[in-house]
């Protein structure tokens, strides 16, 4: 009796013998449906892996595109309107923008940067941020400085508080999936911004309609504790418990 088939020359391809064009018409499925049901499991998971990287990619891609766009908005501003709120939300923005090229480069080959050390980078960068902000907000209310109404300001958290949750949900179910920790601390530093985002709205409001001096650099300081948080968790490392 021949052989109904023969060994395939390609480790990961599965070779449909006479039996199975057989089972594939009993069973009404087509011969490739048959040789996809019989591809080891290895296969599956390198191809899902596969996918899932370049998934992450594109999330991180997109997310650089949007701080970008967030940052120089913010930073714009605020140089405008003598804003130390939207200071702190822009500057927040560019710690944001660098841990999104960092995570991007943990899924580049011959690019990989060590997390621990961009970590502990970023940690000390918000923490110095931090007090950059203290400073202008005191300085703001020692001589009486009236920051203006910022509309651009206000679009450009609006539109944060859309942006932000939406990429974090997205970047936590990713790194749940693959269990990585830099992506983890990403989604958790994403939710951040979108917090911070809603506290810069609040005093930039509130100023818009009351035109108070005190509320913009009071809500400057508001986020203050916030961003030492972040930095805190950036410096020890913490993994995301998502």
């Amino acid at each position: 009796m021949g052989r109904f088939s023969r060994e395939p020359s390609n480790p990961g391809q599965v070779t449909v013998t006479g039996i199975e064009k057989v089972k594939a018409a009993v069973t009404m499925r087509s011969p490739e449906q048959i040789a996809d049901e019989m591809r080891p499991e290895t296969c599956r998971c390198c191809a899902a892996g596969t996918e899932m990287t370049g998934y992450i990619r594109q999330l991180q891609v997109l997310t650089l595109v949007w701080m970008l766009v967030e940052c120089a908005v913010a930073l714009a501003a605020a140089w405008r309107a003598r804003s130390p709120i939207l200071l702190a939300f822009g500057a927040d923005s560019v710690i944001e923008l660098m841990s999104a090229a960092v995570v991007l480069l943990q899924f580049v080959p011959r690019l990989t940067l060590r997390e621990t050390r961009a970590a502990r980078l970023a940690g000390i960068l918000l923490f110095a941020l931090a007090c950059i902000v203290t400073f202008t907000s005191l300085f703001a209310l020692w001589q009486d400085v009236r920051p203006e109404t910022s509309w651009m300001g206000i679009g450009i958290t609006i539109a944060a508080l859309f942006v932000m949750p939406v990429l974090s949900r997205a970047k936590r179910r990713a790194a749940n999936t693959i269990g990585n920790r830099a992506l983890g601390a990403e989604a958790v530093q994403s939710a951040t911004c979108a917090y911070l985002a809603a506290v810069t709205l609040v005093g930039l409001a509130l100023n818009a309609a009351f035109h108070v001096r005190w509320i913009d650099p009071l809500a400057a300081l508001v986020a203050v504790p916030i961003i030492c948080i972040e930095g805190k968790r950036a410096l020890k490392g913490t993994p995301c418990h998502c």
